[in-house]
């Protein structure tokens, strides 16, 4: 195995670039339409979720599995991951035939837990996060003999994710900026480190959840520290502590990181499906979702998509909450006689304005004069705010006083 100070430099980069090939899928750049009419920038993704594993990580751990020796190969592997750095080090173990042991935190979504049995590893869950999953691989490891694949915190997986920058710089070398997802921080040391190689103009943006931005507390205090709660959607960057071994590059050489709240990356999923058709989970939208929170205009951006493992019910809640925060469903609550054809004239006038109902809840028990007062709450389906307000302003024109409430499907 190398030493630590033959990684993370222009020859290593190089050597891992040649190295995953054997393994990745292309992700040429995509230029977003859509996004760049949003910015004013010229916006173009990088489309990791389409990977084979669907996320990034495959690069790093094969790079790093790479470089071991045969017998650390035969030991056996271990890790601890949520899920896509999991997928990398099975598929990179079944490909050398060796033995591979996953630790996944029991949160990490079904989808993420079955690719990596089919890749033929063994699957422990343990602990509710990352960083507890982690200690258990680690006492594992020292028990039973295995070789540690850190998904982040390790110079060699680092630099194999760093090939990314590679690809991109190829083909855009006068890009601007650089949206990086961060974690624990392995992609960010790589992108960061040869993007500054190659061109030291290139500003790299680090991307975390607001509910886990454990990087950006240690960039504050000029030192790696623990964050108190991990709180989510983004599971795949739900990290409580970064690297300590790669955080000296990201210090040198990350230019800025902002947050990210979970309500902006239900936004940005919408904005994938149904402009670009792609599916990317959680923690791959962060890059997505920062274009609106940074001065781009003019400029030409690359957005690292990271990944793309996200599971069919985590998908159905993201599109409904997604739905509701742009009012393209949204529940009014109005109180009308218990008579006879009080439903259909309310029904009439929200047709006229082409409203959809999808749901009626009819209450007549709110009020003990029932021809005074029953509550008819009306879940619809519109074209956005501005049709909302129509709606709205419809019905109090028609004397009902809508009143908007939360709106449960």
């Amino acid at each position: 195995m190398q030493s630590n100070e033959s990684y993370l430099t222009l020859e290593s980069f190089e050597e891992a670039s040649q190295a995953v090939k054997q393994v990745i899928q292309e992700t040429k750049l995509i230029y977003s339409e859509y996004l760049s009419q949003q910015t004013g920038a010229k916006i173009y993704l990088k489309p990791e979720n389409m990977q084979f594993t669907g996320a990034y990580k495959l690069r790093g751990a094969y790079y790093k599995i790479s470089t071991l020796t045969e017998e650390e190969r035969n030991r056996g592997l271990i890790t601890a991951s949520a899920g896509n750095h999991a997928q990398g080090v099975a598929y990179a173990a079944q490909r050398y035939g060796v033995k591979a042991v996953i630790v996944m935190p029991t949160t990490t979504p079904l989808i993420k837990v079955n690719r990596t049995k089919s890749m033929g590893a063994e699957v422990i869950l343990a602990g509710d996060m990352y960083d507890e999953s982690c200690q258990t691989a680690l006492k594992l490891a020292k028990e039973k003999g295995y070789t540690f694949i850190h998904p982040f915190d390790d110079l060699a997986v680092a630099t194999g994710q760093g090939t990314i920058m590679m690809e991109i710089y190829k083909e855009l070398p006068l890009v601007d900026f650089i949206l990086v997802p961060i974690g624990g921080g392995g992609l960010a040391a790589g992108i960061s480190v040869l993007a500054k190689m190659l061109n030291p103009k290139i500003k790299i943006i680090g991307i975390e959840p607001a509910g886990a931005n454990c990087l950006q507390e240690s960039l504050k205090a000029g030192e790696v520290v623990s964050i108190t709660d991990v709180n989510t959607i983004a599971d795949g960057t739900a990290v409580r502590t970064p690297g300590s071994v790669i955080f000296p590059y990201i210090k040198e050489n990350l230019d800025e990181i902002i947050t990210i709240e979970d309500e902006e990356l239900v936004a940005a999923f919408l904005d994938m499906v149904e402009n670009h058709k792609m599916v990317v989970e959680n923690s791959g939208l962060l890059a997505v979702a920062a274009l609106k929170h940074l001065p781009v205009k003019d400029k030409r951006v690359v957005a690292i998509l990271s990944g793309g493992n996200m599971d069919v019910i985590t998908m159905s809640s993201v599109v409904q909450r997604g739905l509701i925060i742009r009012d393209r469903i949204f529940t009014v609550s109005v109180l009308l006689p218990d008579k006879p054809g009080e439903l259909t004239r309310v029904s009439g006038v929200i047709a006229g304005q082409n409203g959809n109902v999808i749901k009626l809840e009819h209450n007549q028990f709110v009020s003990i004069n029932r021809n005074a007062a029953v509550e008819l709450r009306i879940t619809l389906e519109a074209f956005g705010s501005e049709h909302k307000n129509e709606i709205i302003t419809t019905l109090e024109n028609e004397g009902y006083r809508p009143r908007v409430v939360r709106t449960n499907i």
